[in-house]
């Protein structure tokens, strides 16, 4: 059973890879509490908590800097879980219908990032948080999902959305109304979790404007991950052959004018692509232009 489920998660596209990873460690924190209730050490499952979620305080994060990323993979129940993995299920697939598999990543952990930044912050700038900032903690992908919510609408702003009760809605209507509404609530209940869906939105406006200006700001996120990839797979570690070069009768490395061609070649066709999409949109490219695209960005 174990072996069919790593296989499924292997098989599986980046969307549901990303939810199955959420559901994941909501399963095991849920039985991580049975467990503590059972053995009664209702501390087990707090303390087990206390790892993940995010504090307001700066000093509690300088302890454990790791939560600006494990907070998003943690949910307070399972309404919460629920919810945010149909909206990122939902909007995640319309996502790849304008950008590539990296960029959903990116964007995904810049969105949380940002979320964490907005949250922080204004737990330590407004004093209407001054007395519970000690005892406040963020956990959730709401900011992760908004922040994928937010860089599909600017990408295309036209695209219509079916919500129960509303029918047909442009899927910019629908991120502008779910971010006047975090505003609305900034000084409710959940205050802090409509900050961060602030900072999740600005993740996702920042990446879709300077996208079209040829600037991948994912890259911030995916060359990290491309070397902690690499050392996991040992392929860091091996020893790089060295490259054979050829000579003309001239005495020039053949080869290396050879790849400058080729690499000069590729980069004005990409910037050609790239002044197409700020032109035209994406819609605008053919299916060629859309893959060369996509195995640019996923070098």
């Amino acid at each position: 059973m174990f072996k069919n489920l790593i296989a499924k998660f292997r098989t599986a596209d980046i969307v549901w890879k990303f939810i199955y990873a959420n559901i994941f460690v909501y399963i095991i924190l849920v039985l991580i509490g049975v467990f503590s209730v059972l053995l009664n050490l209702p501390s087990l499952v707090a303390g087990v908590k206390s790892l993940l979620e995010l504090p307001a305080s700066p000093v509690a994060l300088l302890q454990k800097p790791w939560t600006v990323f494990t907070y998003m993979f943690l949910h307070s129940g399972i309404m919460h879980i629920l919810w945010n993995m149909f909206a990122l299920y939902a909007f995640g697939k319309i996502f790849l219908n304008f950008f590539s598999i990296r960029h959903f990543v990116g964007v995904y952990v810049l969105g949380g990032l940002f979320g964490a930044l907005f949250f922080v912050l204004a737990y330590n700038i407004f004093p209407y948080f001054a007395n519970v900032v000690g005892s406040s903690y963020l956990v959730g992908a709401s900011a992760a999902v908004l922040a994928i919510v937010t860089a599909s609408a600017v990408r295309s702003p036209e695209y219509r959305i079916n919500l129960l009760f509303f029918g047909s809605v442009k899927l910019s209507i629908f991120a502008v109304f779910t971010v006047l509404i975090s505003v609305l609530m900034l000084s409710g209940d959940n205050a802090g979790g409509n900050f961060a869906h602030l900072g999740g939105a600005f993740a996702g406006y920042l990446f879709a404007f300077l996208l079209g200006k040829g600037c991948d700001v994912t890259q911030i996120v995916n060359r990290p991950l491309d070397w902690i990839e690499s050392v996991c797979s040992g392929k860091i570690f091996k020893r790089k052959k060295k490259r054979k070069f050829t000579y003309s009768a001239g005495g020039k490395r053949g080869s290396d004018y050879e790849f400058n061609a080729r690499k000069k070649a590729d980069e004005a066709e990409i910037n050609t692509i790239l002044e197409k999409i700020k032109k035209g949109g994406y819609a605008s490219l053919s299916e060629s232009e859309k893959k060369r695209l996509f195995d640019a960005s996923s070098k």
